[in-house]
């Protein structure tokens, strides 16, 4: 694994390491500061990987268990604290997804009144994905490894530290100083090729013309 610089990090990652540091000694304070600084951030990144929202937030907090748990162990020379709690979340997700699949399953095309989620329908008729939601569906697939290869190494330095390390456009601009503008233009061509390459490995064809 790459070791990283501290002396490269903004003041947010260089905080976030403090206070893992001091939760990691038994520090509860820091940690309930730590919970606060990230909690919405790793909501976020679950919610893209597990849709529904009780399971979502019940995850949330089986990670910060583990964070509590493993906060000493984490090493500043090899990953920046964003990046390690987003590696924890993330992992946390596609497991539950796992389970879950294993499990025999039914959803109702009607909700009751009170309900809030979306229709099933209106779900199925999005042809849209998100910001990175197509790579959260695929984060699974044996053909995500080769349709990220047909990237340029700025897109697919960019989609991986946006989705695996789950930064923000932002904050890639920043680690990668470059113009925010050119790094979503980078995220947004890596996943039409992104979308296109896994459409045509759905048919079993993973051929066809490589990133522009």
């Amino acid at each position: 694994m790459t070791q990283t610089d501290e002396r490269d990090w903004s003041d947010r990652s260089r905080e976030l390491s403090q206070l893992l540091a001091r939760a990691g000694l038994g520090d509860r304070a820091a940690f309930g500061r730590l919970y606060e600084r990230t909690s919405g951030h790793l909501y976020a990144v679950v919610q893209r990987i597990q849709r529904d929202r009780a399971q979502a937030e019940d995850l949330l907090q089986e990670i910060y268990v583990s964070v509590w748990k493993a906060a000493a162990s984490f090493d500043a020379a090899r990953s920046q604290p964003l990046t390690w709690l987003t590696h924890i979340a993330r992992n946390r997700a596609i497991d539950s997804l796992r389970r879950a699949q294993t499990q025999p399953r039914t959803e109702s095309l009607s909700k009751a009144d009170d309900d809030d989620r979306p229709e099933p329908a209106d779900t199925l008729e999005s042809s849209d994905p998100g910001p990175l939601e197509l790579l959260g569906q695929a984060s699974d697939r044996r053909e995500l490894t080769q349709c990220m290869e047909r990237l340029t190494p700025p897109q697919r330095q960019s989609v991986a530290l946006a989705f695996f390390d789950g930064l923000s456009h932002a904050e890639v601009a920043e680690h990668l100083r470059q113009p925010l503008g050119t790094v979503k233009s980078w995220v947004r061509r890596a996943l039409m090729t992104l979308k296109g390459c896994l459409d045509r490995a759905a048919l079993g064809d993973i051929g066809g013309e490589g990133a522009r």
